[in-house]
């Protein structure tokens, strides 16, 4: 019992841990694929802009979904 119970402990602990999507680094793929992963990145990056200004507008859980949309729409206009 206490075996299974630490393993379920290790289990909830380390899929809380790695939930964040990490930064593409085009240095590190292939040079055919370096395009998309710059096209990626600067994606990323804008998505984490919108975020953190979601976070400092101090936006509801509820409503940021629909505020990183808008904000990542106009960015791109």
């Amino acid at each position: 019992m206490k075996v299974s119970l630490y393993a379920f402990a290790v289990l909830l602990l380390s899929a809380t841990t790695g939930n964040a999507q990490k930064l593409v680094d085009p240095g590190k793929v292939a040079p055919e694929y370096r395009e998309a992963a710059e096209k990626r990145r600067a994606e990323q990056i804008k998505q984490q802009e919108c975020a953190r200004k979601a976070d400092t507008e101090k936006i509801s859980r509820r409503d940021r979904t629909a505020f990183v949309i808008h904000c990542l729409e106009s960015a791109g206009n």
